[in-house]
């Protein structure tokens, strides 16, 4: 990607769900710069998952552009979408979506099972992927030794937690995408954890779209933004 290019870029978006009556999103501009932290909010019902599903390649628009890491989403077809959004794109999810049956060390390698972009990010490093896995559990101050083999299902919620940002990191994909990944936690904790993300993105030097009901945690990222900012569409 060219370094002076938007990490994302969505021009006249509009996208409406099936059977729907009128669009959930209607969006002429919208950007995040590379290594931007971008604090997005709104209202339950508001698009915000819709607005993450297409940037993610979940979902296709009815009309309009999505470039996100210099391609053009619109452009993908099939198996690419999936291929794309594993390379370029680091999840974590409200309820996280650990796999239950594989350990820790399985969970967070997972990208890297399927991308060889992340994978080689790894190796170019000179890291093996099980070194990298370590350095990451300890970046999200957890202990390899305790927890590496063990499932993720004997884990707390907090733990889950920074299993699922390492998971997202690993590999060090262009874009991490958080939507509502501090619902479950308590003010003190998730401070901490918001510092840890933004440390491993600063090493990383990837961009962050974080989606939060949680005003109070705004103050800390690049830009805030409410979704109704951007989103002409009108939802009852």
């Amino acid at each position: 990607m060219n370094p002076t290019s938007p990490m994302v870029a969505l021009n006249q978006v509009r996208y409406q769900w099936p059977n729907g009556k009128q669009p959930v999103l209607s969006i002429d501009d919208f950007s995040i710069d590379a290594s931007e932290r971008v604090f997005l909010q709104g209202p339950s019902g508001s698009g915000k998952t819709t607005l993450l599903s297409l940037i993610a390649a979940v979902l296709t628009p009815q009309s309009g552009s999505i470039h996100v890491d210099g391609c053009e989403l619109n452009s993908l077809r099939g198996g690419q979408r999936d291929q794309f959004r594993v390379d370029h794109i680091g999840l974590v999810f409200q309820q996280f979506n650990l796999l239950p049956f594989l350990s820790v060390k399985d969970n967070i390698q997972l990208p890297c099972r399927f991308s060889k972009a992340r994978l080689a990010k790894v190796t170019d490093s000179g890291k093996s992927l099980n070194e990298e896995t370590e350095r990451l559990l300890v970046a999200m101050q957890l202990s390899p030794e305790k927890i590496n083999e063990v499932s993720v299902s004997n884990l707390s919620v907090g733990q889950q937690q920074r299993v699922a940002v390492a998971r997202a990191l690993i590999g060090r994909p262009p874009l991490i995408i958080a939507d509502e990944p501090t619902s479950a936690l308590d003010s003190d904790t998730r401070e901490a954890f918001i510092k840890l993300l933004f440390d491993e993105a600063d090493a990383a030097q990837c961009a962050v779209l974080f989606v939060s009901h949680d005003a109070s945690l705004a103050s800390v990222f690049d830009r805030k933004l409410n979704l109704r900012e951007i989103n002409s569409a009108q939802i009852s």
